[in-house]
């Protein structure tokens, strides 16, 4: 695949994903009943597109039976992160909510040095500094002017970030090694087994699991297919063929978008300094996706 190609998958795929917060925001159902549509319609999505396939179609029936324990660790991970995200955005709004779970670059690096003895180089702490003067912008000193309900949004869209940086760890224990399976693979038996735990969680808070009119159907489709599927596929695929730099990049257009989205369909509208404070987060994260780790000398 040649760069251009790479870079155009990548972009796509960041594009798609970005309108993930906002058909939470629009679809009329509880946070929990959009999660589990996502990941139900991903899902189906995903096993018709495998059995189109030939080539995964045969990866299909030989492998469909490998690796459920590791997918459902996986998923009580991903379940979990959607539980928080899904809330943040109801309550603080689709470009912040998605602003914040972005953090999990940050979380990501801290867990590689708790647990993989990694040390992160400069382009972490420029990030982390840049990131967290942006927060205190964009939210922190707007702080006593926010209802409970705007203070938890900023908590849970927190927890989003230590919830998804849970998968991404997690995912990258059951991909490496000899016992790995395919990406499409993967990800089916994970929005699989997040659908039931979300079902569970559905239940469990008494929650309806009716889709109240043609207009939300079709964006919880959306939701599953074009974000869930696509999107993640597209970005997938295009990441091995470019640069790392490149890559944090493209894929920061996600959150940019967001918060575009979130201007444009749910009016939100941010004072000078806040701008400044976005400005600030959206380099910091960057450069935070650049981190290089550097292993410990023992």
């Amino acid at each position: 695949m040649s760069r251009k190609a790479a870079i155009s998958q990548v972009a796509l795929g960041a594009l798609l994903i970005s309108f993930s917060a906002p058909f939470v925001g629009l679809a009329e159902v509880s946070p929990s009943t959009s999660a589990f549509y996502r990941m139900a319609f991903g899902a189906i999505g995903l096993l018709l597109l495998m059995l189109a396939v030939p080539g995964w179609r045969r990866n299909f029936s030989l492998n469909i039976w490998q690796g459920w324990p590791a997918s459902l660790l996986i998923a009580v991970f991903f379940a979990l992160d959607l539980w928080l995200w899904h809330r943040s955005i109801h309550w603080i709004g689709p470009g912040l909510a998605t602003l914040l779970a972005n953090f999990q670059v940050f979380a990501m690096t801290l867990a590689g040095l708790l647990l993989f003895a990694e040390r992160p180089g400069w382009r972490f702490m420029t990030g982390l500094v840049l990131a967290l003067s942006g927060l205190w912008l964009l939210i922190v000193q707007q702080w006593p002017g926010l209802d409970s309900q705007q203070r938890w949004g900023v908590i849970f869209g927190l927890l989003t970030a230590l919830a998804y940086t849970g998968y991404m760890l997690s995912l990258r224990h059951a991909q490496s090694g000899s016992a790995k399976l395919s990406g499409v693979l993967r990800l089916f038996q994970v929005s699989l087994c997040t659908a039931l735990l979300l079902v569970f969680l559905n239940l469990l808070e008494g929650h309806s699991f009716v889709i109240p009119d043609q207009r939300t159907l079709w964006l919880l489709i959306a939701y599953g297919v074009l974000c869930q599927v696509l999107g993640w596929l597209l970005i997938t695929h295009g990441l091995p063929g470019i640069a790392a730099g490149l890559a944090g990049l493209l894929l920061l257009l996600q959150p940019t978008l967001s918060v575009t989205w979130d201007m444009l369909f749910f009016d939100l509208e941010l004072n000078n300094w806040q701008w400044f404070g976005l400005l600030l987060a959206l380099t910091g994260i960057y450069f935070g996706s650049l981190r290089g780790f550097r292993r410990k000398s023992t």
